[in-house]
């Protein structure tokens, strides 16, 4: 049954794969394995998910047809339940966690997020990221930070704190060079284990980096993490445009509120001359917000300041307070919070 299995200094993650139609009776041997190797030498922390995939026509105990499913303690699926939303079971401590999303990568979504929970966190509220994008996790050199989490029991972590956030990442986890090859379920444990099982403490917003795309981890944690809503971060270009508009599909469709849209590499100023270039089209994310209804939340430049300082783990917004730059987050993060009634 084992497979997937990961080590990294002292952590070992494995899946257990079983048999769909007895999964939900599994857990116990889930929670036994996990148990098993912690009890290793060496080991200082197991992830343990249990897996099943599922054969063409066979019904899921959850998830989209032809997907790996998550099996979940005290979960059952119903035949109807397709035509419902799940039960989205709230984060203690938390009152509204909001997504950063986009619908292709390459756009800034993460550097959009950062910014924006520093501007969120500026306006006096208590702020929490969530590095979602376990395959190309950003948060770590977004904020300048390698620290290690610390187990506060067997089952809860301590979240790192970074100007002035609460921040979870698996690239704390793991070593920044070393690759995260797991299959969907994997993913999807990781992110549910991330979110409900750190120490966030009282937070007035969580930010949730999510990974680029609507795929199966996309949709699962719009499924069953109790949004507040989303924010969408494309370019003004239609190529970027066109996958903006899946991801509120998505969203739309499991019943999460679209927050707004930001437009993100909305013009150059070159450095030199001043002249105002628009690289990537200039107007086409706001056109998009009139067109669907949405409200247009602020046009970011690109810049290289932005840039300078992502790579430094120096954000904009805490770096260059008074800047330009910075005051364009905080419009956007102005808006986030009127929404959300903060």
């Amino acid at each position: 049954m084992v497979s997937d299995v990961f080590i990294d200094g002292g952590k070992v993650v494995f899946a257990l794969t079983v048999p769909a139609a007895s999964a939900q009776k599994m857990e116990p041997l889930r929670a036994a394995a996990q148990q098993a190797v912690e009890a290793l030498d060496g080991v200082e922390k197991a992830m343990v998910a249990l897996t099943a995939e599922r054969t063409g026509g066979s019904p899921a105990p959850d998830g989209p047809v032809g997907s790996p499913v998550v099996a979940k303690p005290g979960h059952r699926h119903k035949p109807e339940a397709s035509a419902r939303l799940p039960k989205k079971a709230p984060v203690p401590g938390i009152d509204h966690i909001i997504a950063v999303a986009s619908g292709k990568g390459g756009v800034g979504k993460s550097t959009t997020s950062v910014n924006l929970a520093l501007a969120l966190a500026a306006r006096g509220l208590n702020v929490g990221v969530l590095d979602a994008d376990i395959y190309g996790p950003s948060m770590p050199r977004l904020l300048g930070t390698a620290e290690r989490p610390t187990a506060l029991d067997d089952k809860t972590m301590t979240p790192i704190d970074a100007h002035g956030l609460k921040v979870m990442s698996m690239g704390f986890l793991v070593d920044e060079g070393a690759p995260v090859v797991w299959r969907g379920p994997m993913v999807i444990s990781a992110l549910t284990q991330m979110l409900r099982e750190v120490a966030w403490g009282k937070l007035d917003v969580l930010v949730v980096d999510m990974p680029p795309g609507t795929g199966d981890a996309q949709l699962t944690m719009a499924q069953q993490v109790p949004l507040s809503g989303a924010v969408i971060v494309s370019t003004p270009q239609d190529l970027a445009l066109i996958d903006a508009r899946k991801g509120m599909a998505m969203f739309a469709k499991v019943d999460v509120p679209l927050l707004g849209i930001v437009e993100n590499m909305s013009t150059f100023a070159c450095p030199k001359c001043g002249e105002v270039t628009e690289i990537f089209g200039h107007g086409g994310a706001r056109e998009e917000a009139d067109k669907s209804g949405v409200p247009f939340l602020g046009a970011v430049p690109l810049a290289i300041d932005i840039r300078t300082h992502s790579d430094a783990g120096t954000p904009i917004v805490t770096s260059e307070p008074d800047g330009p730059h910075a005051e364009a987050y905080r419009g956007i993060a102005a808006m986030v919070a009127e929404r959300l009634g903060i």
